[in-house]
């Protein structure tokens, strides 16, 4: 079915879905880049502050256990705004899949995409059937122009990873956000402009997709936050006075959003979701307790802080520890607003609702999944030299995890509720385990056709150590 068609027909019958039930939800989703999971205070922060997200997260439904589809950028985000897995949109990672020296690396990865393609029905094409205004401010890093993939308005978005030109300080100059005069903090007028949308479009239900570009790099902090944090006490783990400048910049952004909703009387009727799109930089931040960072199949390059505040359907101060992951959020939203899945749209993920009722219940699935076919410079994968991953997929099944690095056919098993450090790999004491899990991935490739790098490298140079 072509993505003309599936538009056509959301916009027929998920208009007469919208005529049903009560007023629309707003939802606002603050989508952080790079931020870890322990980077907040509601998730054991020893040394950032983050006094707003805590008092949201106060008021929500937290969960432990939630994950971003890839552990960088650029493909977690297709999966968000696709609802589909990776191998079915073929964004594996940022930019070129061949990272590092060629010499070491054994295999020639999977060709990458880097822009999401037209067929693609976005959320933000979804929810617009419904008759809700849509706006992304920040970071898009799907393809120059995400108007043309269901927002209505676009602040700040091309296929930039990060902050151009001179990074979080104007002078900058992105898409409808200018600003020639020196000293004006990224962060903070992106939040400026999400409150403008709100007070715009408070008569009508919108979605606000605020994707800041932080905490990504480059590490540039507001200089008054940053002396703050040159005067603590560096904690045992977190110690980087820029980055906690950064961090608190984002943390004043939603307070900020939450007090306009709170002065527009829209509080009630507003979903907030807070996630990031992967584990933090190793080079900013320590994801401890967590192993690994980013750009690593370990947690602590997949597993992100979550929360969802639903009046009236979240329980303040909730905790769920359901495994979730970012294709999730699609068929929640279409559920949340009462919208019509795009007709023959097939998505990967399961709507969360039912947690949100009820932290106690189940989303009864098999199990989730990752595929990274490519390589990333920097240490990390215990098989990969100097690489922080080597080509690789990995399953959540139940509390065991088990990862594959495909150049080898090396796999580690972990109990993530015992070991949650994954300092102990029990492939050897756990085989039935391991194999069920093992097969579970196969089976899951084979439907979702996920191509394995298996061509070999002929500039490989093997170590001669």
């Amino acid at each position: 079915m072509t993505r003309l068609f599936c538009i056509v027909f959301l916009l027929f019958f998920g208009g007469l879905a919208s005529c049903e039930g009560t007023e629309k939800p707003n939802i606002v989703f603050f989508f952080i880049d790079d931020l870890g999971w322990a980077d907040v205070g509601f998730m054991g922060s020893e040394f950032y502050e983050t006094p707003n997200i805590d008092k949201l997260a106060a008021e929500s439904m937290i969960f432990t256990d939630a994950y971003a589809n890839a552990p960088n950028c650029a493909p977690s985000r297709a999966c968000l705004m696709s609802g589909k897995y990776p191998p079915r949109h073929g964004i594996y990672t940022v930019g070129d899949p061949r990272r590092g020296n060629h010499k070491h690396r054994k295999l020639e990865p999977i060709g990458n995409e880097t822009v999401l393609a037209e067929e693609f029905v976005t959320i933000a094409e979804a929810l617009k059937t419904n008759g809700y205004t849509t706006a992304t401010m920040g970071k898009w890093h799907l393809g120059k122009d995400p108007t043309t993939q269901g927002f209505d308005v676009n602040i700040a978005g091309r296929e930039w990873g990060s902050p151009s030109g001179g990074g979080y300080h104007s002078p900058y100059q992105y898409p409808n956000l200018s600003q020639k005069k020196a000293g004006e903090y990224l962060t903070n007028r992106l939040t400026d402009e999400a409150c403008r949308f709100i007070e715009s479009n408070k008569e009508k239900p919108f979605f606000l997709y605020l994707t800041h570009y932080a905490v990504h790099t480059p590490i540039q902090a507001e200089e008054n936050l940053r002396q703050k944090y040159d005067q603590k006490t560096p904690g045992k783990h977190q110690k980087n006075s820029k980055y906690a400048a950064m961090v608190e910049s984002v943390d004043n952004s939603v307070g900020q959003v939450m007090r306009k909703l709170n002065e527009l009387s829209l509080t009630k009727n507003t979903i907030v979701i807070f996630y990031s799109d992967n584990g933090g930089h190793s080079g900013a931040t320590s994801n401890h307790p967590l192993r690994g960072a980013k750009g690593m199949l370990y947690e602590g390059g997949i597993r992100e802080p979550f929360l969802c505040r639903w009046d009236g359907v979240t329980k303040p101060g909730s905790r769920c520890d359901e495994p979730i992951i970012g294709i999730d959020l699609y068929p929640t939203f279409l559920e949340m607003t009462g919208t019509a899945k795009p007709n023959g749209y097939e998505l990967d993920g399961t709507s969360i609702v039912p947690l949100l009722k009820d932290s106690q219940s189940s989303l009864n699935r098999e199990a989730i999944f990752w595929h990274f076919p490519c390589y990333l410079q920097g240490k990390g994968d215990p098989q990969g030299g100097p690489f922080r991953t080597t080509p690789a997929g990995a399953i959540r099944k139940g509390d065991w995890k088990l990862i594959e690095w495909f150049e080898t056919g090396h796999r580690e098993l972990y109990n993530l509720r015992e070991d949650l450090g994954e300092k102990r790999n029990m492939v050897e004491s756990q085989p039935e385990i391991a194999n069920d899990l093992y097969q579970s991935l196969v089976n899951w490739r084979e439907a979702v056709q996920a191509p394995i790098p298996t061509a070999p490298n002929p500039q490989y140079r093997p170590s001669r150590n």
